[in-house]
């Protein structure tokens, strides 16, 4: 029968952590149990809530990707998350912000959102929308207004592989979670990815080094080659202010210059007129 993998069941006992005020008591603002879910009820038959027990003829959840028909499983590969309200940061955070959150860091791409096939959601509780990697399609059913719908790649459930970081990075960002030095590097790293491969300055365009947008040729190598021009723009930068910086020491010269001068040599060198001022103050000193 269809299984909550333990991928997925870490990211529920996550939310639920994090989102429930007070577990021990039940409020209307807090994430809760029964509000968290992975496997589809007895009926439920197709998608992604469902193992290979429960898929049906067809079902996008399998024939659409080459990631979920090699990754097929008993396990479902789907989260259910309800709505909650939250205050952290000075700010009140719900299911509608954490899922406009969430979109947004697959959109830019940020690379642990790898795991995500399709978000369906709803960014003010009054339409739907969908955000999804294969493009296929871009709204849901109502019942999203009020509960957002994550399906994960099959194969990335079937190697077990961590999605915790995406909703931990969620959590940090809005101050639920310490920035300890491991969510921090994967900010880190997240916004480097996103900051270098879509959108950056290097060579003026952006790629997709996944290969499913619009650039189609080779968007792997170009991404490498774009994050290349970038290293070597940046080196050309640092020669450029190497070739401008004036690396004369004055005061070195003088030092060396004077050290190689006895009081003879500075005699002859003067002047008869500037020689004998230099005397008469001399002899003015000695006196005084």
């Amino acid at each position: 029968m269809t299984r909550a993998p333990t991928n997925l069941l870490a990211v529920r006992s996550l939310l639920l952590n994090h989102l429930n005020v007070d577990p021990d008591t039940v409020r209307p603002d807090d994430l809760e149990p029964a509000e968290v879910g992975i496997v589809g009820d007895p009926s439920h038959r197709g998608g992604y809530h469902c193992g290979s027990d429960r898929v049906v003829v067809k079902d996008y959840s399998v024939v659409e990707s080459s990631r979920d028909s090699s990754g097929l499983t008993l396990d479902a590969a789907a989260l259910d998350v309800g709505t909650f309200q939250v205050p952290s940061g000075g700010r009140v955070h719900n299911l509608y912000t954490f899922s406009s959150w969430c979109v947004a860091e697959c959109v830019a791409g940020a690379p642990d959102t790898g795991g995500l096939r399709e978000i369906i959601y709803s960014p003010d509780g009054a339409v739907v929308r969908r955000w999804d990697r294969l493009g296929k399609r871009s709204t849901g059913d109502s019942s999203h207004l009020f509960h957002t719908h994550f399906s994960f790649f099959r194969d990335s459930i079937k190697a077990n592989r961590d999605q915790t970081p995406l909703f931990r990075r969620y959590l940090t960002t809005i101050g639920l979670l310490e920035d300890d030095t491991s969510a921090a590097a994967e900010n880190q790293i997240a916004n480097l990815y996103s900051a270098v491969f879509y959108g950056g300055p290097s060579m003026g365009r952006s790629v997709d080094p996944d290969g499913a947008g619009s650039q189609s040729a080779s968007n792997s190598v170009v991404a490498k080659l774009d994050y290349l021009m970038l290293r070597v723009d940046a080196l050309g930068v640092a020669l450029t202010n190497l070739a401008n910086r004036d690396f004369t020491d004055e005061r070195a010269i003088v030092a060396g210059v004077l050290a190689g001068l006895t009081p003879e040599k500075i005699a002859a060198a003067l002047p008869p007129t500037i020689a004998k001022d230099v005397a008469d103050e001399m002899a003015r000193r000695l006196v005084a």
